[in-house]
Formats: structure tokens, C-alpha cells, sequence
């Protein structure tokens, strides 16, 4: 604000100083557009008035206030400013608006994806999500946690899209494990009722039926028992998730993995639950393909178990961010779909 009125008096001053040939107070023009650009309409007036007033000012030095030329030059800034104080007027109030839809939208986004707390039952919990678009918050990529009676159960998934327009399915998957997932059943009866929700939800809400077969959701559903030193996982189709037992983390390939969800029509066989050993220390890494399948201007793909290795002692919120560090330095910064990242951690027995 000091940076405009200082050269809108300067130019009278500079004015009485310079040749009668040569005339600087078009420059004002400058001073008032720029104000406009940043400051709001009561700084844009002042600055438009103090304008006009320098104008007046610099003819009456030269004695040209009355000319037509000056009268024209006159005129013609104080249209214009009235103009820029009208602009700034109606910019300062979309501003207004759009910082009220991106609350809104902020809001709207973080009950369909809930942060994870830092810890549930016997479990550490970190993660980490990036959106393919840059001002979203949830993308096609989810995570959620949950407690039933006896264990935690852990929830990594992505929608087939990416970005905001994957949002409804995204709810539809969140919402169906969080209604069932502090229910007293077995993994497998989880499962299921989540292919349940999800194939309605799917079909309930997909403009055309030849669409209800291209949408679908990989999924991996974890239970990690309070009182057992294991955990219990199905594969929906998902990239398996790594175990770091003792410092040598491996994938979790299970024999069968199941269908996505949404396409659980496609076996007619039941959920097969998969037991490995999860011990106090242990770290499980759950990802999406936005990690896995992230590549270096080489087309080479992201190295994430060689790198995980290389950090297998560390915290999990520390491990989650070296692992998406990392990945952004891989990757050059390009987001070409939407990531999440999940790391767990076993302390001990559940409260």
C-alpha cells in the first residue's frame, strides 16, 4: 500500500523537474492496475483518487489543466479506476466464494476419508495420500481402520479412475467396511458383505448398465487380533502388502486371491482368509498401485521393496514419509494417479 501512494506522489514532484517534452503521468495507470491486482476495493479507491489528484496536480504545474488533451487524460483515468475499484469489488467477493466451496469441499472430503489415529488397539498406525489432482483430498485411492471386540481391522483399496470423479465409489467401499467392520465375524463374512454393498452401491448409482461391469474396487482387508501375535488377510485383487518381519520385509502373496470387489459374481468360491505371523516390532506396508506402479523418466518402475529394506527399523509415521518422499523424488513430482499409503506397526496387546 506505502509502494503506490510513495509513486503516485513522486510523479507530480518528478514532473516539474523533466522537460516540457517529456510527461510521466501515464505511469499512473501502472500504479492503479497494479493495486487492483492485490489490494481490496477501499486501498484500490484511495489509490484511484490520489491518482487523479497527482493528474490534476501535474497539469497545474505545466499550466495545462485546461487544455482538452489534459481534460481527456483526466477523464479517461477516472474512468478507468472507477472501472478497477468495481473489478476488485467483484474479485475480493469470488475469492469469498471460492474460499467457502473449498471449506465446504475440505470438510465434504475428510468424512468420506477419515484420518487414521495413531494408534488402534495393539496396532501404530501412519499413512499418507496424495491425489492425482492437485487440490483434492480423496482421489480413487482409500484407507480406513477399525476396531471390532477383539481386533483392529485395516482397510486398503482402490477404485478403478482416479481423482474426483472416483469420489462416489470411494464412499460406497468406505461406508460398506465401516458399517460392518466393528461387527463380532470372521474376515471372510466381512468380506463378503462388503462384496454385497459394494456390487448394489456400484449398480445402484452407475448411469448405464453396460457400465455396472467396468467398475470395481482392489481391495486388501487386514485383522490383526489383540490377543494372537498373527494377522489375518484376503486379497481382493489388490497389490499384496509387504511384511517386515524382523529387517527382511517380503509381499504377502496369498495362493487365491479373491475377485475385486464388485465383480465378486465372478467365483463361485468363498472368501479365503490367509494367516501370517505378526509379531511385536513387526511393520506391514499396504500401498496402491499409484506406489508400485509409479515409474523414473526411464519407465522403470518404483523399487518399493528394495527401498523399504533400507528403513525397516524405522517409526511408522517416519517410514510412511521417507516411503513418499522417496517416491515423489522418483517420480520427478509427476502424479500421474492417486497414491496411499498405509504403514502398521504390532506394539503389543490391544486395549
Amino acid at each position: 500500500m506505502l509502494g503506490p501512494v510513495l509513486a503516485i506522489l513522486a510523479i507530480p514532484v518528478a514532473d516539474v523537474f523533466l522537460p516540457p517534452d517529456i510527461h510521466i503521468a501515464h505511469l499512473l495507470v501502472v500504479v492503479c492496475a497494479a493495486t487492483a491486482v492485490g489490494a481490496g476495493p477501499p486501498a484500490t479507491l484511495l489509490v484511484s483518487g490520489l491518482a487523479v489528484m497527482a493528474l490534476t496536480t501535474a497539469g497545474l504545474e505545466r499550466h495545462t489543466l485546461a487544455t482538452e488533451s489534459v481534460l481527456v487524460e483526466i477523464a479517461a483515468l477516472a474512468g478507468l479506476c472507477a472501472f478497477l475499484v468495481a473489478l476488485t469489488c467483484l474479485r475480493v467477493r469470488r475469492e469469498g466464494e471460492l474460499v467457502r466451496v473449498r471449506s465446504v469441499s475440505d470438510a465434504a472430503q475428510r468424512v468420506v476419508l477419515r484420518p487414521l489415529p495413531e494408534r488402534s488397539g495393539p496396532v501404530s498406525l501412519a499413512s499418507v495420500y496424495r491425489s492425482a489432482e492437485a487440490d483434492a483430498r480423496v482421489g480413487g485411492d482409500l484407507y480406513a481402520v477399525a476396531r471390532s471386540a477383539h481386533s483392529t481391522r485395516l482397510l486398503i483399496g482402490d477404485v478403478r479412475g482416479k481423482g474426483l470423479s472416483s469420489i462416489n465409489d470411494t464412499a460406497i467401499v468406505l461406508g460398506a467396511f465401516r458399517a460392518a467392520a466393528h461387527l463380532d465375524v470372521s474376515l471372510p463374512q466381512l468380506v463378503a458383505y462388503m462384496e454385497d454393498a459394494v456390487s448394489w452401491g456400484l449398480a445402484e448409482f452407475t448411469p448405464t448398465e453396460e457400465d455396472v461391469d467396468e467398475r470395481f474396487v482392489t481391495a486388501v482387508i487386514v485383522d490383526v487380533p489383540d490377543d494372537e501375535p498373527v494377522l489375518r488377510l484376503i486379497n481382493c485383487g489388490h497389490p499384496p502388502p509387504l511384511l517386515l518381519h524382523g529387517l527382511a520385509p517380503g509381499p504377502l502373496a496369498v495362493p487365491e486371491p479373491a475377485p475385486p470387489l464388485g465383480l465378486g459374481d465372478m467365483s463361485a468360491s468363498s472368501y479365503v482368509c490367509v494367516t501370517y505371523p505378526f509379531v511385536r516390532g513387526d511393520r506391514l506396508v499396504l500401498y496402491t498401485d499409484g506406489v508400485s506402479e509409479a515409474r523414473d523418466d526411464k519407465g522403470i518402475f518404483y523399487p518399493l521393496c528394495a527401498r523399504v529394506a533400507a528403513w525397516a527399523d524405522e517409526e511408522p509415521g517416519s517410514l510412511a514419509r521417507r516411503i513418499a518422499d522417496d517416491l515423489k523424488k522418483y517420480t520427478g513430482g509427476r502424479r500421474n494417479d492417486d497414491m496411499a499409503l498405509v504403514v502398521a506397526r504390532r506394539d503389543g496387546a490391544g486395549t
